[in-house]
């Protein structure tokens, strides 16, 4: 039997996206509300900053909206709708079919990339993120590291 030290939290479902006129949160179904407004924004500017968690799951939505875009085209009906369904903004379609999808037809990996930002506060837990697609106009958010190999510590070493 195995035993685990940590135990994961459920998410709060009933904070997704606030609450209804009679005090309740939305559930799951605001959940899923925020997500797309999530990946509509990041279709759309290409480069979302927020907390890990939501940044990771939203990641997933926009890698399989795009790789269906990338797989199918703007032919098939079943992505359409899949398209329809998740971006918000309906001049995104557009983009996704004809600007994301031939940018990505070289791509084995991922579309996209998730970099952790350092926490404000040393032992703070809220976590924050971004999240980028790859190959967007953006400067870079990791710079460039330079190389090591001609140092004073190396040639000593």
């Amino acid at each position: 039997m195995l035993r685990f030290k940590y135990r994961m939290r459920p998410r709060a479902l009933s904070k997704a996206m606030g609450i209804d006129k009679d005090g309740h949160g939305l559930g799951p179904q605001g959940r899923l509300d925020k997500m797309k407004l999530l990946v509509t924004a990041l279709i759309r500017h290409e480069r979302l900053e927020g907390s890990m968690a939501t940044m990771d799951e939203a990641r997933g939505y926009a890698e399989r909206l795009i790789q269906l875009a990338q797989k199918h085209g703007d032919k098939h009906g079943p992505t359409m709708d899949m398209a329809d369904k998740w971006l918000l903004e309906k001049d995104l379609i557009h983009k996704l079919f004809k600007v994301l999808a031939p940018r990505y037809e070289s791509y084995d990996t991922a579309f996209t990339r998730l970099h952790r930002l350092p926490s404000l506060y040393p032992g703070s837990f809220n976590r924050k993120a971004v999240l980028e697609l790859k190959g967007n106009p953006w400067p870079p958010v990791v710079p460039h590291q330079r190389s090591l190999e001609n140092s004073l510590v190396n040639v000593l070493l």
